[in-house]
């Protein structure tokens, strides 16, 4: 394997994979877009690398953007409306498909170029320690000559880091709406790696709950499952998506720097893809494991019955069987006790021994007989 690259220094480093609770946005954030909060986050106008004005409204956005021929846009919406977006594409020459993927939400991963703007969809994730599950965001990116707009769909990603990491190295942010761009992608891919760890905690519960026959496994097992097709969906498409941009450098002019960024980002999605594939594998392989041990306990609770059911048929025959030799005797004696005057054979002398053989001899041919059947 290639030895990986180190990160620049303006290169956000990733986050511990510690399992900590991950704080809500605070009102004070500007790209921490809530339901009642206006979908324009945040419209900023940067000029060789700095920060020059914060337009409050679009419209204001476009006439400063005008004011400065050689500056850049960066427009971040939340949940915007339909009339924003096209307020955006008439001011953009936004494509119309791009712009009703970008409305209509639930898209797969993909880079598409229309002339010269480049449209971008990402699947960012983030684990949630307290629900024990993955979510997903969504965000869309239009990346022009002069301009670039996110249109987020969830609270994930949180691209206020990003502005502000960018905003604090000038040089990177002079390369353009590229280096906006690249610095989203790193965003997104690093913020998969605290998902990376969550899962691989919640697979090694998983497998301490399996061995020791947690019955509501299954159910953890199979959403987890979920899940991870879910991640794979988000992480698989990236790897293509990486090497697209990477082919298009010569022919761009993409700027040294930014190549040397990207390249380091496709190693990290690539590396993320494969333990996201690995982690399916292993839940697959989980549960078959899982049913086996199910299909073998019950098993043993069925040999189990049978054994109880067999031994109590055993005794039930026992009991059966001594009954009947002693219903032998009694009836006889019952019958031959019997005070009756014409009675035949009553006052014969040998009939009391007669009646013990005959009683002896009932009871030792039934013990024979239910002997050779293995009833005693």
């Amino acid at each position: 394997m290639a030895e990986r690259r180190p990160r620049a220094a303006w290169r956000r480093q990733p986050e511990p994979p510690a399992r900590t609770p991950r704080p809500e946005p605070q009102p004070s954030d500007p790209e921490a877009g809530a339901a009642d909060r206006p979908s324009v986050v945040q419209a900023t106008l940067y000029r060789d690398g700095r920060k020059v004005a914060s337009p409050a409204t679009l419209a204001e956005t476009f006439r400063q953007l005008r004011e400065y021929p050689d500056g850049m846009a960066w427009i971040g919406l939340h949940r915007p409306t339909e009339s924003e977006l096209h307020s955006l594409a008439g001011e953009f020459d936004l494509h119309e498909l791009a712009v009703e993927d970008a409305l209509e939400a639930h898209q797969r991963p993909k880079l598409e170029r229309y002339g010269d703007t480049l449209f971008v969809v990402l699947r960012a994730a983030r684990y949630l320690d307290a629900q024990e599950e993955v979510d997903f965001g969504e965000l869309h990116i239009f990346v022009g000559r002069d301009f670039v707009i996110t249109v987020r769909h969830s609270a994930a990603p949180d691209l206020s880091a990003v502005r502000h990491r960018m905003e604090e190295n000038p040089d990177l942010l002079a390369l353009g709406p590229e280096a906006v761009l690249y610095a989203i992608l790193d965003a997104v891919v690093d913020g998969y790696a605290p998902v990376v760890a969550g899962v691989q905690n919640d697979i090694d519960e998983i497998e301490t709950e399996v061995f020791s026959g947690d019955p509501a496994v299954s159910r953890r097992i199979y959403e987890l499952s979920r899940e991870m097709v879910e991640f794979q969906r988000a992480t698989r498409p990236l790897v293509g998506m990486l090497h697209g941009l990477m082919a298009g450098f010569a022919k761009y002019g993409t700027d040294e720097e930014l190549q040397r960024y990207l390249r380091d980002v496709a190693d990290h999605v690539t590396h993320t893809s494969e333990r996201v594939d690995g982690f399916r594998q292993a839940l697959t392989e989980i549960l078959t494991v899982n049913a086996t041990l199910v299909t073998q306990q019950q098993n043993a609770e069925m040999r189990a019955l049978a054994e109880a059911g067999f031994e109590q048929n055993e005794e039930i025959k026992k009991i059966s069987s001594w009954a009947a030799i002693l219903f032998a005797p009694t009836l006889v004696g019952t019958i031959y006790g019997m005070n009756f005057d014409n009675m035949p054979e009553l006052h014969w002398a040998g009939g009391y021994p007669f009646a013990i053989v005959l009683m002896a001899v009932v009871c030792t041919s039934l013990y024979v007989i239910f002997k050779k059947r293995d009833w005693l």
